[in-house]
């Protein structure tokens, strides 16, 4: 019955750690990127502008819809309007000297000279330039999730680097140990590998502190428990391949958009110059009321068509618009200058890319070399030829010939990944 029970509880132990395995999220780069700009705070900001933007542009379109005015005034004057003169078997009232009118006025436009839809268009413009400016800061994460990202790649591939020489260390230890026991070597040989095997650990603790520090602001950044074990996926070779680099940075669509949006700024400038004609119809109620021989209070109507034309506008109108052009052309150099700093980055990071590939066509034939020398130190040892310190050199030389492959290979990749990025491929 023991046996049973034994043999159903290593059933179920296996099968739970096979469900863990299976569940164990593997993250990649594009993942975290994807994370990284849903849980920043600023992608809200682009719905309160969507928002915004639908308010203003109904509140623009309000202006087709007839528009009404009320108002009323009630006002006591020195003097009222009388005849010069006398007119037989007539009397003709007084007016009063305190006057009221209340009066509603309805207005519908017939022409505006386009200010109505040059304010919808500038609407759309300045939604369009202020949403590229999230859509660059945005962009901006790439970088930050690109740079913890390998980061945590890179020291994980020197923590297992470490574990190796760790286990070489022992092997070399407990080896040493035996000499010493046959009196082939001495406590000094044991306390020098000891010594590197102390150096190791210390090592190792400072890997895994950083590695946790790289964990802890990517998981803050995507908003994800991302752990020591969690496992990233370390991206396929098959991604290195550079055809065309095109740039498509979003920086790109800002400048254009402000463009666009100093365009509509000329439109609504003209448009609001330009005459404008509108049919009005007015019911008041005072006293006087138009009859101004009669001092009662009456109601009256009055309808018509109004035109109007703000001529002071057109002092300012050159100036204003030439204020537009000068932003523009400056809009122009800093797109020219950004378009100048990328290219010389894109280059730097092509040369980067090139030279990191160059070393790596080296780093398997020099670790092969080292391996071999290392090799033969441990013969050379057994023979009594060389010292311990001789082949610990050894050791730690092929440990960082394996280091340094580890690390041009994790740099590569990031190279090629940040000239994407700069780039927006």
């Amino acid at each position: 019955m023991y046996l049973k029970m034994k043999k159903i509880a290593i059933v179920f132990t296996i099968f739970l750690l096979a469900q863990s395995a299976i569940g164990a999220e593997q993250l990649t780069l594009k993942t975290c990127q994807e994370r990284a700009k849903i849980n920043f705070p600023m992608i809200k900001q682009l719905a309160l502008l969507e928002q915004t933007t639908r308010f203003n542009l109904e509140n623009a379109n309000n202006g087709y819809l007839p528009q009404l005015t009320l108002s009323a005034k009630a006002t006591y004057q020195s003097q009222v309007t009388q005849l010069p003169f006398t007119l037989p078997n007539m009397t003709v009232p007084s007016l009063s000297k305190d006057q009221y009118q209340a009066v509603l006025e309805a207005s519908q436009i017939l022409w505006d000279g386009g200010l109505i839809a040059a304010q919808k268009k500038q609407t759309l413009s300045s939604f369009e330039m202020e949403k590229q400016k999230i859509e660059v800061d945005l962009f901006a994460l790439n970088e930050r999730v690109n740079q913890l990202f390998f980061g945590i790649l890179l020291l994980s591939e020197q923590i297992s680097q470490n574990l190796i020489l760790q286990n070489e260390l022992t092997t070399n230890y407990n080896r040493v140990a035996a000499y010493k026991k046959n009196g082939i070597a001495n406590q000094s040989d044991l306390d020098a590998i000891k010594v590197e095997q102390l150096n190791s650990y210390q090592r190792e603790t400072e890997l895994k502190s950083t590695r946790k520090g790289y964990c802890a602001m990517l998981s803050v950044l995507t908003a994800s428990s991302i752990t020591e074990q969690t496992e990233l996926t370390k991206p396929e070779t098959g991604d290195l391949v550079l055809t065309e680099i095109k740039n498509k940075r979003p920086e790109l669509g800002l400048f254009d958009a402000q463009f666009k949006m100093y365009d509509s700024q000329k439109q609504l400038i003209k448009s609001g110059d330009l005459p404008k004609l509108a049919l009005f119809a007015q019911a008041g109620y005072g006293r006087p009321g138009l009859n101004m021989l009669t001092n009662e209070f009456s109601d009256f109507y009055i309808g018509g068509v109004r035109f109007s034309w703000n001529i002071s506008g057109l002092y300012s109108q050159r100036n204003n618009l030439n204020k537009i052009e000068i932003n523009k052309k400056t809009v122009e150099l800093q797109k020219e200058t950004f378009l100048l700093n990328n290219n010389i980055i894109t280059k730097q990071q092509l040369s980067e890319i090139e030279k990191l590939q160059s070393i790596l066509t080296k780093d398997d034939e020099i670790i092969r070399l080292r391996t071999n020398i290392k090799k033969a130190a441990d013969v050379k040892l057994e023979n009594g030829t060389i010292t311990i310190n001789d082949l610990i050199r050894e050791i730690n030389a092929e440990n960082q010939a394996k280091q340094m492959k580890a690390l041009h290979q994790i740099q590569l990749i990031m190279n090629v990944y940040q000239l994407k990025n700069n780039n927006n491929n």
